[in-house]
């Protein structure tokens, strides 16, 4: 499980919030903890959808290399 950062606030009657190292992934809610869930299962959608993306893209062939940074 890796951990990434929220970036969250209130603004109005909305909780809005981004994950700071993913460009796209931003939600808007009612409330705070309907927020962090939401955030968290885009951000499961979106990695999900970049690493089939990824793959398509290579084509065949390819390896798969874990890289910590």
């Amino acid at each position: 499980m890796s951990e990434y950062t929220a970036i969250i606030k209130e603004s109005a009657e909305w909780w809005i919030g981004w994950i700071e190292e993913v460009p796209g992934v931003n939600c808007q809610e009612s409330t705070r903890a309907t927020l962090i869930e939401t955030l968290r299962e885009t951000l499961r959608e979106a990695i999900e959808l970049n690493r089939a993306d990824a793959k398509s893209s290579a084509g065949g062939g390819f390896e798969e290399h874990s890289i910590a940074v």
